[in-house]
């Protein structure tokens, strides 16, 4: 008897994820629970236990192949690796058996019920546009149209109305490179992650009025105040007192004074959001990731900083779940990691806005008419001109520069 593999639900509006790697060979003892491949998807990286106990007798999706929600990944057959032996020799005598059993498997997807009707969302901005969601092609499960569907079906007006089919974008090819060159290159696939952040990026691009504006505050208090507390911040809550916590607590209160910056476009409506949901940048092995710290305006600052720490330590280990990277209202990116003075950064759609935060460096600034070193920031806000206008953002990151220089406003709720 054996036991398939097939690929898990991967979350909401992801249908399909890229084998990276098996740990285990065709004819290798497995244990039940034990991961056994690796799935990328455009969001994340998941680990698929083995369902059961015994051999792995067959692998079906080599690394590097395309795979959709409950594809055939490969089979486990039941008993022993026999020693001395390739142990794939046992398990692959009984094929011949289960050859008819995924048949069972195959059966209810073709006498599945019919495509579901698009979702509210999704009908609404079709109704709004005149045309039938239908005609856009549905990522959801079993085929539903979602609001994304129908966002991405307007923005392709030159697509023939009897055709749902996209129109692939030209790939970028470069010109060959001489033969000398050529030896010394290596050419590897892009992850199926780099390709959709290098998408995202260039559709907000695309899309959004991006604008960026600047201003600079002293770090004096906060570096005082961090000095001061940190051994004691982190001997009573177990968590270091680092920076980004103050910038969470003064992005949400800018927020709360200007909404548009907690904005998005839908259709020709716009929606304002009464939560917070701040989106924490990250960098990995495997390119950018996004966690969201859910509800800031009801944490405290140890509370903070304690689960930054936590999605980063699982952002870096590729551990993160697809619902901790969904539903952002607001992003904070820190360049300053890597030394960046300066930079402007893009906006991660469909939110309004995205700080910047930047290296903190000593500078002479002029102090009630002296000239005094401070250790001064640079803050970047990119925003979408079409929500937010140019008062309001520079209002924003005064509102910012204000709560970090004084940070008895976080306190007090100033």
């Amino acid at each position: 008897m054996t036991t398939e593999i097939r690929v898990p639900t991967l979350g909401e509006s992801v249908t399909e994820a890229t084998v990276g790697r098996w740990f285990k060979k065709a004819g290798d003892q497995v244990k039940a629970d034990e991961p056994i491949v690796e799935l990328e998807t455009d969001k994340v990286t998941l680990e698929v236990n083995a369902p059961a106990a015994g051999v792995l007798a067959e692998i079906a999706a080599k690394d590097g192949a395309t795979v959709g929600v409950g594809a055939l990944l490969g089979q486990i057959a039941e008993g022993a690796a026999a020693p001395g032996k390739p142990a794939a020799a046992g398990p692959i005598a009984p094929p011949a058996a289960p050859a008819s059993e995924p048949a069972p498997a195959v059966a209810p997807a073709i006498a599945a019920p019919s495509t579901p009707p698009a979702s509210p969302a999704a009908a609404k901005i079709a109704a709004d546009h005149g045309f039938d969601p239908a005609l856009a092609e549905g990522s959801g499960k079993r085929g539903q149209v979602l609001k994304g569907d129908v966002l991405d079906y307007i923005a392709r007006p030159q697509a023939p109305a009897s055709a749902p089919q996209p129109v692939p974008a030209p790939v970028q090819v470069r010109a060959p490179a001489p033969v000398s060159d050529a030896a010394r290159e290596e050419r590897i696939p892009m992850t199926r992650l780099r390709q959709t952040i290098a998408r995202r990026l260039k559709e907000a691009q695309n899309t959004a009025a991006m604008l960026t504006t600047f201003n600079e505050v002293d770090m004096t208090e906060i570096i005082g105040l961090r000095g001061k507390y940190k051994d004691v911040f982190e001997k009573k809550h177990g968590s270091k007192l680092g920076f980004m916590g103050f910038f969470v607590k003064a992005c949400v209160g800018a927020l709360k004074e200007i909404p548009a910056v907690n904005a998005e476009i839908d259709g020709n409506d716009l929606i304002y959001k009464n939560y917070y949901h701040l989106g924490i940048a990250v960098g990995s092995d495997k390119g950018l990731v996004v966690p969201v710290v859910r509800d800031c305006d009801q944490l405290g600052l140890a509370a903070i900083e304690k689960t930054i720490a936590n999605l980063g330590k699982r952002a870096r280990d590729g551990q993160l779940k697809i619902e901790e990277l969904q539903g952002g209202t607001f992003t904070i990116t820190n360049g300053g990691i890597y030394g960046s003075l300066m930079s402007t950064p893009i906006l991660n759609a469909p939110q309004s806005g995205i700080l910047g935060m930047h290296k903190i460096q000593e500078r002479p600034v002029v102090v009630n008419g002296k000239i005094e070193i401070r250790p001064m920031m640079y803050l970047a806000l990119s925003y979408d001109h079409r929500i937010v206008d140019g008062k309001e953002a520079v209002t924003f990151l005064v509102r910012v520069k204000e709560a970090l220089e004084d940070p008895a406003r976080l306190v007090l709720d100033l």
